[in-house]
């Protein structure tokens, strides 16, 4: 077994970081390091540069100026906000929080503006997947049972049992006969499913009520949250939680009809999500179809004080979990490709499978050779496997948003402030001066953090 490295000490860092923060400041190092500490562990921040002004409002009198002229390198720190793990795992830990209380309050209520009365309204949380492209290695089963992968007498089979983190989960057993643009085409247009499936679920239902569809669109709403997850095989699929409320004029959420129960909403769920058929363009191949999965599955929520594993504050962790994940945990890039790196995809480690769906997604987002396929901008989502959607959505009566979240941030700040906010004004000038440490600033500020993470 070999020994991990041992990790550089704050102190053997502090030559080649203090270099990089003298060049251009006369700081010494205390002022970078609170810098840092403000951005609890932020991996990429954001650099500006600019100056603010407090100005009272009724007298005119300048409360305070800041300026970036005296910070190292001229320029302030601030957290990137990046949601996605890979990139920035704290500030991608704040968006899984905001994601896990946003959902929490469409399903507990009593809080974020919800009324409590949500825990009595039909709630469900479905799992929406994409068909077949070709057969696929697989993994273990819910329940922890490792079945045989593929055992077949007559095409490709496999006969491996092949464990959890086994890397040839989700890839093809035969990449030749696979549909890759099918695959591609199916993760471009997943959103606009999503968006058929949602108006057929409102008629599906109206016909089991026995209504118009006027009438129920008068009567009932249909609220969800909802968020994307890669599949090993590199496809998404959604996870949603659906509720039914009566509809109202100022989008209270409020019970639903009594005919309006989560049995009726399961039913409903299955056959629109059956219904929807999208028709693919036409390169020259066999007319397909784009359609969800055969399985759909459907789980009514129960309260938080009942037994079971579908109760609100699971499901609400659950789905948060998945907010932050995006398609580098099958084995892609993180951040989009140019016409650089879309050769280098061997030297940068991507595995067969992930690099072929690049390579299908760049080679369909050719304007020249497939213009009917532009508004999909393929190229500017290869890296997202041709899924170019919000991972996390919800509609507008479901729960609060997630900028209500941030700004109940910056209001439990401004409300620390020396000065009162209500009879104050900022004015600020910022320009965007890059992003990231320097690699010196970026080894001291991990120890740093890794540090602070050990005391605490």
């Amino acid at each position: 077994m070999t020994e991990a490295p041992e990790r550089p000490s704050p102190a053997s860092l502090l030559g080649p970081a203090i270099r990089d923060l003298t060049r251009r400041s006369t700081h010494d190092i205390t002022r970078w390091i609170r810098q840092v500490d403000r951005l609890r562990g932020c991996r990429e921040p954001i650099r500006l540069t600019g100056e603010s002004a407090t100005i009272h409002t009724h007298t005119g009198e300048l409360l305070s100026h800041y300026t970036t002229t005296g910070e190292p390198h001229s320029q302030l720190l601030v957290r990137c906000g990046n949601r996605r793990t890979s990139r920035c795992p704290a500030c991608a830990e704040t968006y899984r929080r905001d994601t896990f209380h946003l959902i929490r309050a469409g399903l507990l209520g009593g809080d974020k503006g919800v009324p409590a009365t949500v825990r009595t309204h039909p709630r469900v949380l479905a799992t929406f997947t994409a068909p077949t492209f070709g057969p696929v290695h697989r993994g273990p089963a819910k329940n922890g049972t490792v079945p045989v992968c593929h055992p077949r007498r007559t095409g490709p089979a496999c006969f491996t049992r092949h464990q959890q983190g086994d890397p040839a989960i989700g890839q093809p057993l035969d990449p030749d006969s696979y549909d890759y643009i099918g695959h591609v085409l199916w993760n471009a247009s997943a959103g606009d499913l999503w968006r058929r499936f949602t108006i057929y679920l409102r008629r599906h239902l109206a016909a089991a009520a026995g209504l118009t569809r006027k009438t129920f669109n008068e009567t009932v709403r249909i609220s969800f949250a909802k968020v994307a997850e890669y599949q090993a095989r590199g496809v998404v699929h959604f996870h949603a939680v659906i509720r039914l409320d009566s509809r109202t004029d100022d989008n209270t959420p409020v019970p639903p009809p009594a005919w309006a129960t989560a049995d009726l909403l399961d039913d409903a769920i299955h056959s629109a999500a059956r219904a929807v058929r999208l028709p693919a363009p036409d390169l020259g191949q066999p007319t397909r179809e784009l359609v969800w999965g055969d399985q759909i599955d459907v789980k009514h929520i129960h309260p938080a004080d009942d037994d079971g594993d579908m109760t609100e504050e699971k499901v609400a962790g659950y789905i948060a979990k998945y907010a932050t994940k995006d398609a580098e945990a099958t084995g892609t890039l993180d951040r989009p490709l140019t016409h650089a790196t879309i050769h280098q995809l061997t030297r940068l480690g991507i595995a067969d499978h992930p690099a072929r769906l690049i390579r299908t997604a760049w080679a369909l987002g050719n304007p020249t050779a497939h213009p009917d396929l532009a508004h999909l901008r393929l190229r500017d989502w290869a890296h997202m496997l041709g899924f170019r959607g919000h991972f996390s959505t919800k509609s507008r009566a479901y729960s609060t948003t997630l900028g209500e979240l941030r700004q109940a941030r910056t209001n439990w700040t401004r409300a620390r402030l020396p000065y009162e906010p209500d009879t104050t004004l900022v004015l600020g000038h910022w320009q965007y001066a890059g992003q990231g440490f320097t690699p010196s600033e970026q080894a001291l500020a991990t120890s740093l953090t890794q540090e602070a993470a050990h005391d605490g």
